[in-house]
């Protein structure tokens, strides 16, 4: 077969969705292209999208599974509205994901899932096949037989026809890295690191990894590659990373950073489950993870782990965090350090396990029997957990509260570049355990309080400390059990004042970016930060007097949060949700602010928002 020239085109932007069955290697084949970009220094952002099942039905729409990666040479914030790049490996990969490409996008279709029996699954009409009925007119389609092809590459291998096919996703990604004029090295060295003993399927996913990018440059009818350049980035040392893993990572760091042990008590759920098997890897940091029979005794655990002097986490998603309110009441009460993490995905009851959602910010902040208050902190990108996850850890331990700590599924799961930094640079969490009686105390009193109304916390067995805890009312200062009228209703006020006192020792807000005075404010928390950043980027290019400004405290409000709100004409508050933190910022500030609600599982995009600020412009 001849070979002809093949042109470079360099590309500013260029977002992918590889989409395929479950049980085709999309969400493999997107991270392993994701971080050969991060490694050439190209500004990548990532959203996967799976199904809820472990193995959805084969072929049917159910049953897609996608991982959506947008690149570009300048900063990017999400990934992206529409597709320029598909990869379909069968027909209802195509059809669910059609509507989300761009006029004239490429679709590279794996032949072989297009055949009757996929055809049907996916709900076509009998007879109707798109690659064949000029239906994708106006997009341009490359026809891949990946199955034959990869069948072709592994013929001299022993193993199965099954088995060989599992590495159709590897033909792909390496037809992709021709397209894109990437290296394979980095693929090839995850194959190596994660086959290594198994030589037979080691080689043969390297064989076909190759075949793929050997197709590309072979094919007269391909004659034009791409090229994304560098992101002008400030310099370091960078590393693609999840949310996920930037929270355990900085869960990590805050435990170094407090001298404390750091214990995890978990039962695995959807999104969240990520944390406990990253956090299980680390025991050379000192750091305990306890899978639990269940969501009560796994906050129980870090409860009694945080009595002890530990630093105390538990983990989990919106129905876990249903079970651990009545724990979550008692270690209020106990006035105990412990950090609860909420991996936010679409509810109610079990929901959408796979998608994302912002539906738990009232339930955080009233989701518990009697008037139990708690400091409410937010994550906003993937890099940004492991700030996040110390600022929480800072707060529990030096203000003897437990905390909620925000993330969602799309934050989770979704991957941007993230500047490592140096151990060094990190603040120091000063804390303070009591180890004596003060020179007016004749015996301990557990519930005095310093200037931020914190108890102290005092380690089971330090001589002369002994004292009561528990969930019955407390007495002031003695930590008695009391139910007295007048000292309940005086209790209940100084936790909420204890709550509020914190807003004296958090950070001021500040605006992300925008005017400080003018027409329209879009106010977010969570993971709407990529969308809202870019949309209020593009309005103030056009020139207009707009403004954006991102909650990471969100319980209690950074101080001078109603001056800020008050300068604009109009506070618009995009949620993924039904409407949350608006009726809360409508409560403490009396401001009409407008919301903007996205209840579909899937993030707000940039277009969608541009749109809906301009009604008020």
């Amino acid at each position: 077969m001849s070979t002809s020239p093949k042109e470079t085109t360099v590309l500013q932007d260029v977002v992918i969705k590889f989409a395929g069955d479950s049980g085709d290697g999309m969400q493999l084949t997107g991270s392993q292209f994701t971080n050969n970009t991060a490694l050439l220094g190209i500004d990548p952002a990532t959203f996967p999208d799976f199904p809820a099942e472990i193995r959805a039905p084969q072929g049917t729409l159910a049953g897609v599974s996608g991982f959506q990666l947008r690149f570009s040479s300048n900063p990017v914030f999400t990934p992206g509205d529409l597709c320029d790049v598909l990869v379909a490996m069968n027909a209802a990969a195509l059809k669910a994901n059609l509507k989300q490409l761009k006029k004239g996008a490429k679709i590279i279709a794996n032949t072989d899932g297009f055949d009757a029996k996929n055809l049907r699954l996916a709900n076509y009409p009998e007879g109707v096949n798109p690659l064949e009925d000029g239906s994708l007119e106006g997009y341009e389609v490359t026809k891949i037989d990946v199955t034959k092809l990869t069948r072709e590459a592994t013929k001299d291998f022993t193993m199965g026809t099954k088995e060989k096919d599992r590495a159709k996703n590897m033909f792909v990604l390496g037809y992709l890295y021709w397209m894109f004029d990437r290296g394979m090295d980095s693929t090839i060295s995850f194959l190596q690191e994660k086959f290594g003993k198994k030589d037979e399927i080691l080689n043969s996913n390297i064989k076909v990894l190759q075949a793929g990018y050997n197709y590309g440059d072979t094919i007269e009818t391909f004659t034009t590659r791409f090229k994304v350049e560098k992101a002008k980035m400030e310099p370091g040392v960078y590393r693609s990373i999840m949310g996920n893993q930037a929270l355990a990572y900085g869960l990590i760091a805050a435990a170094e950073k407090s001298g404390l042990p750091l214990f995890l008590g978990s039962y695995p759920i959807t999104p969240a489950s990520d944390i406990l098997h990253e956090l299980s890897k680390y025991k050379n940091f000192g750091v305990r993870t306890f899978q639990a029979e269940d969501e009560i005794a796994a906050i129980a655990t870090a409860i009694g782990a945080s009595y002890g002097g530990s630093l105390g986490i538990t983990t989990t998603s919106g129905p876990g965090m249903a079970l651990k309110t009545e724990a979550m009441g008692l270690a209020m009460m106990m006035e105990i350090p412990l950090v609860i993490v909420n991996i936010q995905r679409g509810g109610p009851s079990t929901g959408l396990p796979t998608k994302t959602e912002q539906s738990d910010l009232l339930q955080a902040y009233y989701g518990r029997n009697g008037e139990a208050p708690m400091p409410v902190i937010s994550a906003s990108t993937p890099a940004d957990c492991f700030e996040v996850a110390m600022e929480a850890c800072r707060i529990a331990v030096q203000h003897m509260t437990p905390i909620i700590l925000l993330s969602d599924g799309y934050i989770a799961n979704g991957a941007e570049p993230w500047k490592f930094p140096n151990a060094d640079d990190l603040p120091a969490i000063e804390v303070k355990f009591k180890t004596e009686l003060a020179e007016d105390e004749e015996k301990y009193q557990p519930y005095r309080r310093d200037e931020k109304l914190a108890r102290p916390w005092a380690v089971p067995g330090t001589p002369g400390l002994e004292h009561r805890i528990g969930g019955l009312e407390k007495q002031h200062i003695t930590g008695n059990v009391n139910y007295e009228a007048d000292n309940h209703e005086f209790m209940v006020k100084l936790r909420q004042e204890k709550v509020d006192k914190l807003a004296e020792f958090l950070p001021l807000q500040k605006l992300d970016s925008g005017v400080e005075k003018g027409k329209v404010l879009v106010l977010g928390w969570g993971s709407t930060y990529g969308a809202i950043k870019t949309a209020v980027s593009d309005l103030l290019a056009e020139g207009h007097a707009v403004a954006h400004a991102h909650l990471r405290y969100v319980r209690p409000f950074p101080k001078n949060l109603g001056d800020i709100l008050k300068n604009y004409d109009t506070v618009l508050i995009p949620e993924i949700n039904n409407g949350q933190l608006i009726k809360i910022i409508r409560d403490q500030y009396l401001v009409d602010a407008k919301g903007y609600n996205k209840i579909k599982g899937n993030p707000i995009t940039r277009t969608e928002l541009v749109e809906e600020i301009r009604k008020y412009l």
